[in-house]
């Protein structure tokens, strides 16, 4: 069963659904029968770090709060992350266009690496304090991920996935996704927002349900009385 993600690098809640979402996983016997493919998603796809905004100031200028609201707000968000295992250090943070880094997340899944990419651009986002339109950056993580980083630049460089960033973007569109972290199910069902672990059992339990009765493997017979055919064995009426 496949589980779409439209996540974006700069979204703690994005990590915090994550967390949640494995966590769920891990709690149920199919875990192995589940395919995750995360999409593209900016949220803020104009915005340019061009004067070392700290992420308190970006929230007081594009939310028109302060900035002592601001690291209330944060503070906040670190509580719950915690609370998801996860380490936020929003005072190292620093606020970043994300396109680079969704082209870096495409080129992984060329390597069957996508989950890994997810993971390591969250942590150097949100834990590590790092640049993340940086491209030095990006190929640092690259190659930590064991991607090829000469392959790697030359992605970047020449924007191969960029199409694909915003087809994944087109598509957010096109289902009515207004927000990140959005979970699709199969594509029968949709999840927003970093819900509670136990919400995310609940819908994998029962979208793999009716997942699992569409794969049945055995054929139901419509043979009438006469069964003529034959086998290995020969031809018989």
């Amino acid at each position: 069963m496949k589980i779409e993600i439209w996540s974006d690098v700069m979204c703690p809640f994005c990590y915090i659904g994550k967390r949640h979402l494995e966590t769920a996983m891990d709690k149920l016997p199919f875990k192995d029968k589940i395919d995750i493919e995360w999409k593209s998603y900016q949220l803020n796809p104009d915005y340019q770090n061009e004067n070392h905004e700290t992420v308190y100031d970006y929230l007081s200028r594009s939310k028109g709060m302060s900035v002592d609201q601001a690291k209330q707000m944060t503070a906040q968000v670190r509580n719950m992350a915690s609370e998801a295992g996860l380490s936020i250090d929003f005072d190292r943070n620093i606020p970043a266009n994300t396109f680079k880094a969704h082209q870096l997340i495409h080129f992984a899944v060329t390597k069957n690496l996508q989950n890994q990419a997810e993971e390591a651009l969250f942590k150097a986002h949100f834990t590590e304090g790092k640049d993340v339109n940086d491209k030095g950056v990006l190929l640092d993580i690259a190659s930590d991920l064991g991607l090829n980083r000469a392959e790697a630049e030359e992605t970047l460089n020449k924007e191969t996935f960029a199409e694909a960033v915003r087809y994944d973007i087109y598509e957010s569109q096109q289902i009515g996704v207004r927000g990140v972290p959005f979970f699709v199910l199969d594509r029968k069902y949709a999840l927003s927002g970093a819900q509670p672990v136990e919400a995310f059992e609940a819908a994998l339990k029962q979208s793999f349900d009716e997942w699992s009765k569409t794969q049945q493997t055995h054929l139901t017979s419509l043979n009438s009385d006469n069964q003529a055919s034959c086998t290995d064995e020969g031809c018989s009426l």
